[in-house]
């Protein structure tokens, strides 16, 4: 009869450091998307290498005719309370939008085309899902100059290899 041995670390053992992660950003709205940016731009601060995976309405956060126009989804949104019931109305969405980006001025925190910029040349890498872009009908002149390539989900899995991979 074998006896089952229990593995534990030494109390004083730090976790090992993130070396790489992987966000995939799949959201085509403002809370959609700057939670990814955030975490990439951390990531990167810190020196962990970064990759970012655009897929479905996610790709409007790199899309060439899209980027500059992001807004908060405000239907369906229950974070929104009130402005929720009120999202359905034509402008809601486009009022809540620009009262945030006021806000998020305030903290410095840049609008999503420059932000991306800001990523993309800090050493992150930049990708479309192939699918996706099959899917919309998306070319890689679709996307903005920062877009590294259009890859698959298994060359995403291919890079993310190895790091974190974190969905937003």
């Amino acid at each position: 009869m074998s006896e089952a041995v229990a593995f534990t670390e030494p109390r004083d053992a730090k976790p090992a450091a993130i070396e790489k992660v992987s966000i995939i950003i799949s959201k085509g709205s403002l809370e959609g998307i700057y939670p990814g940016l955030i975490m990439a731009n951390g990531a990167r601060m810190e020196g962990i290498e970064t990759n970012l995976f655009f897929t479905f309405f996610g790709m409007d956060a790199i899309s060439k005719a899209r980027h500059e126009h992001v807004k908060v989804a405000a239907v369906g949104n229950p974070a929104l309370h009130l402005a929720t019931w009120l999202g359905g109305f034509p402008g809601v969405a486009t009022m809540i939008t620009h009262r945030l980006a006021e806000e998020m001025e305030k903290l410095d925190i840049p609008p999503i085309p420059e932000f991306v910029e800001m990523i993309s040349d800090s050493g992150a890498g930049l990708y479309a899902c192939k699918a996706s872009a099959d899917l919309f009908g998306m070319r890689k002149d679709d996307f903005i100059d920062q877009v590294n390539d259009i890859i698959t989900v298994g060359e995403f899995y291919g890079l993310a290899a190895g790091g974190q991979i974190i969905f937003t």
